[in-house]
């Protein structure tokens, strides 16, 4: 899959500060922009986290794709919600744009429903810059 959006400088310090907003702020330890072929664009964290952020940016394009492959063969067009739970940090990925996906990481301090809710505002104003 070709990479089709070319960012500012302004629109990335834009998607920066939404994350960071929405998302670091409200106890999210990690997110993760990326393209759908696991190219990170924007990668901010909490500080409290050493993940390898381009291994797992790659796997999650890999696993994103896989279940949409899953949903195409049931019917559905994509499916609403994705996410993976751990017993201390857990994964939502939310789709973005045609080319894009926010990989958020968070832990048991964070409800999945405030966490939902929280992303979709985050994506949002994504759209609105992008």
């Amino acid at each position: 899959m070709e990479f089709t959006i070319d960012f500012t400088k302004e629109q990335i310090e834009s998607i920066e500060e939404i994350l960071q907003k929405e998302l670091i702020d409200m106890g999210v330890q990690s997110v993760i922009l990326m393209d759908l072929a696991g190219n990170v664009i924007v990668n901010l964290d909490s500080g409290e986290t050493d993940h390898d952020v381009f291994s797992l940016a790659a796997l999650a394009a890999g696993n994103y794709g896989a279940v949409s492959a899953m949903a195409n063969i049931i019917g559905e067009q994509e499916f609403s919600l994705l996410f993976h739970k751990g017993e201390e940090e857990s994964i939502h990925f939310s789709k973005v744009a045609d080319d894009l996906l926010l990989l958020t990481i968070f832990n048991k301090n964070v409800s999945l429903g405030f966490l939902r809710l929280k992303v979709a505002e985050a994506v949002k104003r994504i759209k609105n810059v992008i």
